[in-house]
């Protein structure tokens, strides 16, 4: 899993974007503790307020819960949850522009399915 910090967002919404992409992915299935924001601080050489602010972004969406003097652990339902909220910013980010600038363009839905399907096949 690489992980590189940018510039174009906070460090804390990298550090919840990472554990969101691991829930995603299958690598962080439910019920699997998370690092510790000591461990994240360390690896990415942070504070550990900075990492506990992203990691309590997932908490307030119910993404983690919190183990009394175990740590933080993934909610039950989180990769269904982050999935549908993915879904939901796929379409509002591709889906919405991509389909008025085809309709300026006069393609049809159809040609849309069709072009979809030439790229699967890697025409």
């Amino acid at each position: 899993m690489v992980f590189i910090m940018n510039d174009s967002q906070p460090i804390f919404v990298q550090i919840a974007e990472r554990i969101e992409n691991d829930i995603v992915e299958g690598a962080l299935p439910e019920e699997t503790q998370v690092p510790s924001t000591n461990q994240f601080a360390a690896f990415y050489q942070i504070n550990p307020a900075t990492a506990a602010k992203g990691v309590n972004l997932l908490v307030t969406e119910g993404i983690l819960y919190k183990k009394r003097g175990i740590g933080m652990f993934v909610a039950e339902g989180a990769r269904k949850k982050l999935i549908g909220k993915r879904k939901e910013k796929f379409y509002e980010q591709y889906v919405v522009s991509m389909v008025k600038e085809a309709k300026k363009l006069g393609i049809t839905a159809e040609d849309l399915a069709e072009m979809i399907r030439r790229e699967e096949q890697g025409e």
